[in-house]
């Protein structure tokens, strides 16, 4: 147990696989973008390069096409490989323009373009200000809506990945009994739960 709490992020029941633990905040902007949460996605993902027992028992990579309400699709990739390319950012085609965002800048393309050049604040200073000022004006922030169905995004692309299966939102949401935790939690022996492989491992 202390050894799993310890390597937290190579450990599902803890970190989620890193689509959650990491990714969640691509995939929090792409809910913003669409004011709406995925109805359905269908998933894959593996472990190609860190296969060793010290990481645990999550993924190197994954890819996740969700569909969202009138059958917007977004097709999110992600990686922790060393020496992978490297990219942390939104692309988004319209019909009439294209924008690209990587939380600092955004550059939108096409018939009314913006590019912005004012101070690009650091949003990890930036969300803590926020928050503060919010506590010391008594004006609370609220976003825990928000955050679970980022969150239920990024869990439900895992689930797909790591069964092969295609799932529907409601059904994640409402019908799935898929619990990682262990059966005790207490220091000592913890089962060490198998690496994900699709088309074997249940959906529950």
């Amino acid at each position: 147990m202390e050894y799993q709490i310890r390597r937290w992020l190579f450990w599902t029941w803890l970190s989620g696989d890193f689509i959650v633990e990491m990714h969640v905040h691509n995939l929090d902007v792409m809910n913003w973008i669409l004011d709406a949460h995925p109805v359905a996605c269908v998933g894959l993902g593996g472990r190609q390069a860190r296969t060793g027992m010290e990481y645990g028992n999550v993924f190197d990579h994954f890819s996740v096409e969700y569909t969202y309400p009138n059958d917007v699709r977004i097709e999110y990739m992600g990686t922790q490989i060393d020496n992978y390319a490297w990219r942390g950012d939104q692309r988004i085609s319209g019909t009439k323009g294209s924008a690209l965002l990587d939380f600092r800048n955004g550059i939108i393309k096409g018939s009314n373009p913006f590019t912005f050049e004012g101070d690009s604040p650091d949003p990890s200073v930036l969300q803590f200000k926020e928050m503060i000022d919010s506590i010391r004006n008594g004006k609370a922030i609220n976003e825990g809506s928000q955050i679970a169905e980022s969150t239920m995004t990024a869990v439900m692309g895992r689930m797909s990945a790591y069964t092969g299966k295609t799932l529907e939102w409601d059904w994640a949401l409402n019908e799935s009994k898929l619990d990682l935790s262990p059966g005790k939690m207490e220091f000592g022996d913890v089962e060490r739960r198998p690496v994900a492989i699709p088309g074997l491992t249940q959906l529950i």
